[in-house]
């Protein structure tokens, strides 16, 4: 029985003829489409005037609103409440006493008559009445055909995207949730492509060609991501990698924004999809990626079958791709391969990622740098590209634009630029948007960052300190317990891969409504079955892991429920998890500074337990016992053969050390660094090509190293990519030759090596390092000009091994006067460079004067009758200490050979080793297993 309201809304509009139920209209429905005498099966928009369109509509709205029951209605009217469209819903005001006919008056009325049926069909799902849904789908295409927006041809839709796309992206939301548009917030970032390997260029190359540089974010740099390689073939799958903070987010929807402005790939993609890992990772419930499409559109009656029809014409950006890794199964599910496939997120992800779904289409991915092996090994033929953060030039420009004020920005920039170590750090730039942050607020008050800034973990930390100053003093004690368990929910979420939070979760710490909640944490709204889900996450996902890594320091050990939330479960937890946690790690590390760790006990309260400090120290040392050795005394350090591939590594194995370092590098405090090196007695590092960073820790570590330390770098990239610089018009280049460029190059200074700060390192008076071996890197000479430098200071340096390192003539010249400085303690050098034949009358005529030097090695030089003739007389000179010489796999003529044994039988306390010459006695204690 009908509720009166609505009887008396049937008899106002006794003129109109008696509506049959949703459920008739559907059975007729059925019936005329199994006869064979209907006429018409579906009515084209010209076979029916608009009106009649409007008012068929109207019916069929108002039918299947009257066919729910009171508490389905209920639950239809809380779900259209959160359904917008276009970004527009319908007041709450107005919907919440309504019944089935003012719905069907208000949807109309807000919608228009044919949009409202597919806002009615869609809230009909989401309430969980999915019966009435379908019949209204099927009753639809009965009565009406195709809606009109779907007729429309992909050409025309295309242009309404676009314009969807440039309104919806053209502001984006900083950590504290201002929004600023993204034309005027983004600042070019350096992204240098990956190229194939670090040795695989011609030796006589060395000195002049090292990586591809690293060019600014422009138009042009994003269009080459998808440009041709070398055999003509564009990639499909381009990965944007970088650690955290490095933009990689920022430059993805900058892509997206600059193709809907016609910016971009105009010619070779239609539609672009900008999908986030992490929250579809989190969404409740099932998802397909046809429906995930249909939310970025403005209608959901865009013509999805042409899309997919032409998917070599689709973008999707997949930001945070790393989210999708989880330790590895046999539970994993297989990839979705239907785009209607409806599955969880991570299927219809793996499905994108594995080109199982839409193999065609293009896949733009970012990720961090974390478990590239694994990510690799989901992708199919990536080409990879590496997001490097700010050049020096743009650091400022970033200022600029923070800042509104000309002379408050130029203010702060300088200020900033007076600290070396912080504005290194600005090269990220979220660590940028931190430190101008704290400016903001603090730059009247003159406080000087310089004395708190030198890494990562003491900006966050400063950032924190400065958030929680501006609260009144007497919320102190209450914030700093609100802090606490604020930690604690972050260390959950970390070692659980959570990063969306239930109300629930924050009732269970008493954090819901907290001052703290509403400084550090963001809240969002998600579409339920019932009602609408509300969820919690950090302001930045880097946030969640320094709270996650402050946790451990601000914990009571009689608060510890199990031994799993132990800081020793975090280090020696599944290796699986390793690239997970880097970045809570090295905030760890960090926060175990002696200053850093009296800040925290200001801020926050409490003690702070050494125990964790010696936790972490006793792990790092038990992490260098029992890895490889490097290759021992005699061997051959052969070159690989052109082509060559290098050999696999164990994934998660290959940087590890360079990781290693960056945590110790957190800490910046020497007597630790000093004191957890004692457990690694030899440093590998094998094909990492360097950046100014990466080059900064390597150089901060081997200056507290202790005695007796070994580094050893393998197929190293020691020259870093540069900024790309715009090439000089030609009427300005032929300006400069006639101007008398030639006796400016005749005054040009000499070339200062970015590994500089590495050898200055060495030649401290703390450094312990006593023996360097450089196999496969290239040596440009301004390398061997700094390096020649070293060797003339270094306190500890013992031992040196040059292995195949294309030098050219002028760099082993200048290592030779390095090596024979009256203040050289070098005493084993080992070369292996077969390329330079009359080079090596520099290194043999050192002999004469090298204070230091008593074993040599030779092997696989290629030496010539008269340069062992030279090498003779060498030996015989009164100032050469000289008291072993290995000329293995050398080849030797016969005169050679009697010309060394004349000088064995000159110099009996010296043994020359040779497979043609006389067995030769034990030689003396050799080279350590470093080199």
């Amino acid at each position: 029985m009908k509720a009166p309201k609505l009887q008396e809304k049937r008899d106002a509009q006794g003129t109109q003829p008696p509506r049959k139920s949703f459920v008739q209209l559907f059975q007729r429905g059925r019936r005329g489409r199994a006869g064979v005498t209907v006429a018409t099966h579906v009515l084209t928009p010209t076979a029916r005037s608009t009106e009649s369109r409007a008012a068929a509509a109207r019916d069929l709205l108002q039918a299947a609103l009257e066919d729910l029951s009171q508490e389905q209605l209920k639950r239809f009217r809380l779900k259209l409440r959160d359904a917008p469209l276009d970004g527009r819903s319908i007041p709450w005001g107005r919907l919440e006493r309504a019944d089935a006919v003012d719905l069907a008056m208000q949807l109309t009325q807000f919608y228009g008559p044919e949009p409202a049926l597919d806002v009615t069909r869609k809230t009909l799902k989401r309430a969980d009445v999915r019966d009435v849904a379908a019949r209204l789908k099927e009753q639809r295409l009965q009565r009406l055909g195709p809606s009109s927006s779907a007729l429309l041809s992909v050409s025309e839709y295309k242009k309404k995207y676009r314009e969807h796309v440039l309104q919806q992206h053209a502001k984006v939301k900083e950590r504290n949730s201002r929004s600023v548009k993204i034309n005027k917030r983004f600042t070019k970032l350096l992204i240098a492509r990956e190229s194939a390997t670090l040795v695989d260029e011609a030796p006589g190359l060395a000195g002049e060609q090292g990586p591809e540089r690293a060019r600014r974010s422009d138009t042009h740099t994003f269009n080459r991501l998808f440009g041709r390689d070398g055999e003509g073939q564009r990639p499909l799958t381009v990965v944007l990698q970088g650690p955290a903070g490095i933009g990689k987010t920022m430059a993805a929807k900058k892509i997206l924004y600059d193709w809907a402005a016609g910016k971009l790939y105009h010619d070779q993609v239609d539609f672009a999809f900008f999908l986030p890992c992490r929250e579809l990772l989190e969404r409740p419930g099932p998802c397909s990626l046809a429906g995930l499409m249909l939310d970025q559109c403005p209608h959901r009656s865009a013509p999805l079958q042409q899309m997919l029809a032409r998917s070599e014409r689709l973008l999707f950006i997949l930001d945070g791709a790393d989210e999708l890794l989880p330790p590895p199964g046999p539970s994993e599910a297989a990839p979705c391969t239907d785009p209607f496939e409806e599955a969880d997120g991570a299927r219809v992800l793996g499905g994108l990622l594995s080109k199982t779904l839409l193999p065609n289409a293009r896949l733009l991915v970012t990720a961090r740098a974390t478990a590239p092996g694994r990510l690799q090994g989901l992708l199919c033929s990536p080409q990879c590209a590496e997001v490097r953060g700010f050049s020096d030039k743009d650091k400022k420009k970033y200022f600029h634009k923070f800042f509104r004020d000309e002379w408050v920005a130029e203010r702060a920039y300088r200020f900033v630029k007076e600290n070396e170590t912080l504005f290194a750090l600005c090269f990220v730039p979220f660590v940028c948007w931190i430190v101008c942050t704290v400016l903001r607020q603090q730059i009247e008050l003159g406080q000087d960052l310089s004395r708190t800034s030198k890494t990562t973990t003491s900006v966050y930390l400063l950032f924190i300190a400065s958030v929680l100053s501006s609260a009144p003093a007497a919320d102190g004690p209450q914030m700093q317990g609100e802090l606490r368990k604020l930690c604690r929910l972050a260390r959950e979420g970390i070692l659980r891969h959570r990063a969306q939070f239930a109300e629930k979760d924050l009732e269970r710490l008493e954090l819901r409504g907290s001052k703290v909640q509403t400084l550090f944490l963001s809240k969002k709204e998600l579409p339920g079955v019932l009602e609408t889900e509300v969820t919690y996450q950090f302001m930045d996902q880097s946030f969640q892991e320094f709270f996650a890594a402050l946790s451990y320091l601000l914990e009571d050990e009689r608060d510890l429920r199990a031994p799993a939330d132990s800081v020793g479960a975090l280090l020696r937890g599944d290796t699986e998890l390793r690239g997970h946690l880097t970045l809570t790690t090295r905030f760890l590390f960090g926060l175990l500074n002696t200053e850093r760790m009296r800040d925290i006990e200001r801020h926050f309260g409490g003690v702070v337990s050494e125990r964790v400090k010696q936790d972490v120290l006793r792990w790092v040392q038990e992490q260098g016992q029992g890895r490889p050795r490097a290759a021992p005394e005699g061997a051959q350090e052969t070159e690989a053969p052109e082509g060559a591939e290098e050999p696999e590594e164990e994934e998660g194995e290959l940087n590890y050390p360079l990781e290693l370092l960056y945590c110790l590098y957190e800490t910046q405090e020497g007597a630790f660094v000093h004191q957890a090196l004692r457990g690694w007695p030899e440093l590998e590092l094998e094909r990492v090509r360097f950046s100014r960073m990466d080059l900064a820790v390597l150089s901060y570590c081997i200056k507290c190293c202790p005695a007796g330390q070994a580094l050893r770098l393998v197929s190293c990239g020691l020259v870093p990519a540069q900024e790309k610089k715009k090439r000089k018009s030609l009427i300005k280049r032929l300006h400069g030759s006639l101007g008398g460029s030639s006796s400016q190059a005749t005054m040009r200074k000499p070339q200062v090596s970015p590994v500089r700060s590495l050898f200055e390192a060495m030649t401290d008076q703390h450094c312990g390092l006593n023996s360097l071996t450089l196999c496969r890197c290239r040596l440009p000479d301004s390398v061997c000009q700094d390096l020649s430098g070293a060797l003339r200071e270094a306190p500890a340096l013992r031992e040196l091994g040059l292995l195949h390192n294309w030098l050219t003539e002028a760099g082993l010249r200048v290592l030779s006067e390095g090596l024979a400085w009256p203040q050289c303690r070098v005493q084993k050098l080992r070369v292996q460079q077969p390329c330079l034949q009359e080079a090596l009358q520099y290194l043999i005529s050192m002999l004469r004067q090298s204070p230091a030097l008593t074993t040599l090695d030779l092997s696989d030089c290629q030496l010539s009758g008269p340069m062992v003739t030279y090498l003779c007389a060498a030996l015989q000179h009164p100032g050469c200490r000289l008291q072993s010489l290995s000329l293995t796999s050398v080849e030797l003529s016969e005169q050679s050979l009697k010309e060394l044994q004349t000088v064995k039988t000159a110099k009996p306390g010296l043994v020359i080793t040779h497979p043609a010459l006389d067995s030769p006695p034990k030689p003396p204690t050799g080279f350590s297993s470093a080199l």
